[in-house]
């Protein structure tokens, strides 16, 4: 084990603030942020902010320039240590003569894995790890999540009343919840890669699922579970790029028109006829996808949770009571006992303008 002291913490700190500043914009890299100091001091600093641009470690010598040799450098990952788009990170701490390296957490990576901190080790370099694990790793809780099992970390956004409804039995929803959390989604959203949804919540509601009202230069993809290519030619959704529509037919007329217009369709049918959700998700974690949303009715919602796919629920519980013959938040069918259940365990519960915001994970 290591012994670190109150000032690592303080520098690496400093370095996993400045790794959230690409919370939005990394994908499909990790969100790093480096801190370099000499002498007490900070001489260079910098954060990853798109795939193909230098990474914070880069960033950081540059910024540092000569002041750089003798230094620490505080990084939130291990540094690289093979040629990507950029070269190896790890190549570049050596050459610039660092001489102790502390790092957050170990890169998933099977490409790195561990040999970015044997390269520097090699190097003379004195390397330690595990200052803060918890917090980066939670930073990159999606890169993790791809890295490790071959699928994003699917995180589930519902709007409810306090007794869990999510719609009216006529199926109106809007306005649930009050402006305060529906501007708090477009966060969820926006360090999303992908927003799932399903058909029927495109039939109801005609959602754009686009970030609003938020500064990125990245929009998440939308993916549509469309088992019978329902999908109408004028949605909104298919008068912007990046959209997804996996289905479980065949039927040639409708991909191609749906594929015209722009979208990309995916045939994945299970057994039952239905969409392979566990096909979807490794689908979209081939395309680089981290975290997913799913913003969806209880349909997909209960499909999904009844899969075990789901990682995580946002829960926007609102003060108000709409009864037992409005809709529930997740179909899960009879349970007859209560080894059935779905746990959860709470994250986070904090308010949300007149709402309150639940975190809770599902326990696996």
């Amino acid at each position: 084990m290591f012994t670190f002291t109150a000032q690592d913490s303080v520098w690496m700190a400093q370095a996993l603030r400045l790794a959230e500043r690409g919370l939005y914009t990394t994908s499909p890299n990790p969100r790093v942020g480096c801190v370099l100091v000499r002498d007490g001091d900070i001489v260079g600093e910098g954060w990853h902010e798109r795939a193909g641009e230098p990474h914070a470690e880069v960033l950081a010598l540059r910024a540092a320039g000569e002041a750089a040799r003798g230094a620490t450098a505080y990084v939130t990952l291990e540094p690289c240590s093979y040629h990507g788009r950029t070269p190896p990170c790890a190549d570049a701490l050596i050459a610039a003569g660092i001489a102790r390296v502390t790092v957050a957490v170990q890169d998933p990576n099977p490409r790195v894995a561990g040999q970015g901190i044997a390269k520097l080790c090699a190097a003379g370099i004195e390397v330690e790890c595990g200052l803060m694990e918890a917090a980066a790793r939670e930073l990159n809780i999606g890169f993790f999540a791809r890295m490790t099992r071959g699928t994003a970390w699917l995180r589930s956004k519902i709007a409810m009343s306090l007794d869990g409804r999510t719609a009216l039995a006529n199926g109106v929803s809007q306005w649930i919840t009050g402006e305060a959390a529906r501007q708090d989604v477009q966060h969820w959203r926006a360090r999303s890669c992908a927003v799932l949804t399903g058909i029927g919540t495109v039939l109801a509601d005609d959602p754009q699922l686009n970030v609003r009202g938020i500064e990125t230069a990245r929009q998440p993809l939308r993916a549509v579970v469309d088992s019978l290519l329902r999908m109408p030619p004028n949605a909104r959704l298919l008068q912007q790029n990046g959209v997804m529509i996996y289905t479980a037919t065949q039927d040639a007329q409708k991909i191609a028109a749906l594929e015209k217009s722009g979208a990309r369709v995916v045939v994945l049918p299970d057994a039952n006829g239905q969409v392979d959700a566990a096909a979807v998700l490794r689908d979209l974690a081939a395309q680089g996808c981290n975290e997913v949303l799913v913003e969806a009715g209880s349909k997909l919602n209960g499909a999904l949770l009844k899969a075990g796919l789901v990682d995580e629920l946002v829960l926007y519980l609102a003060p108000q009571l709409l009864g037992d013959m409005a809709r529930g938040m997740a179909r899960l069918g009879e349970l007859v006992s209560m080894d059935q259940r779905i746990e959860l365990e709470w994250n986070d519960v904090r308010q949300v303008g007149k709402d309150l915001r639940i975190m809770a994970r599902v326990k696996k």
